[in-house]
């Protein structure tokens, strides 16, 4: 694993997609995850900008990942309930149904090989698209070294 290529990549991206008003996302999260790889290694955060993950919370995520029942079941980040909306090969997105805000939030979930990538964005149709593009950008990076 290059871990100062994903540091260096994701510092890159994170300052030009994440946080401040007109970027695309609100949050993100890149989680070491491989669920091919012996139980002793442990799913850890690998990088996050934008909130401040829970350890317990991140394993509740995992293991709805780990299950595999998008259709069926719901998905708690940050004490905000998600429903998933779409389902990809490699990604599925989702709305959040405890939402206060008017134009509602969402989250896209992105497999790689060795990661699992959370960004969570505000917003509808138009704001999924600029959240699915950021995404596609950093994921994309992570492809081209398998990682």
């Amino acid at each position: 694993m290059d871990w100062a290529f994903v540091s260096r990549n994701w510092e890159k991206w994170a300052c030009n997609s994440v946080g401040s008003a007109g970027q695309p996302l609100k949050a993100a999260l890149l989680i070491n995850y491989d669920p091919t790889g012996p139980s002793r290694l442990l799913s850890t955060i690998a990088e996050e900008e934008g909130l401040e993950a829970d350890p317990i919370e991140v394993g509740e995520f995992l293991n709805f990942v780990k299950r595999g029942n998008y259709q069926s079941e719901s998905f708690f980040i940050e004490s905000n309930q998600y429903v998933v909306t779409s389902i990809h090969e490699s990604w599925f997105c989702g709305r959040c149904i405890s939402s206060s805000k008017p134009t509602g939030e969402g989250a896209i979930v992105y497999r790689t090989p060795s990661f699992l990538f959370l960004a969570l964005y505000d917003g509808s149709i138009g704001a999924a698209s600029r959240a699915m593009a950021a995404v596609d950008r950093f994921a994309l990076q992570l492809e081209r070294r398998n990682l």
